[in-house]
């Protein structure tokens, strides 16, 4: 599923992401986001099965 390993590299680069100290809290929500939403894919994944 491409959603689901887009999500996941989109979480990689966030991870890797240096940002000025008040823009680090907006990186860990969206980094948190990217992980919800591979679960999500995930879930979908199985299911199909």
């Amino acid at each position: 599923m491409i959603c689901r390993k887009e999500a996941k590299e989109t979480g990689y680069w966030l991870e890797l992401l240096d940002v000025p100290e008040e823009l680090e809290s907006e990186r860990k929500r969206l980094l948190q986001e990217a992980t919800e939403l591979r679960k999500i894919f995930g879930a979908i994944l199985e299911k199909s099965k």
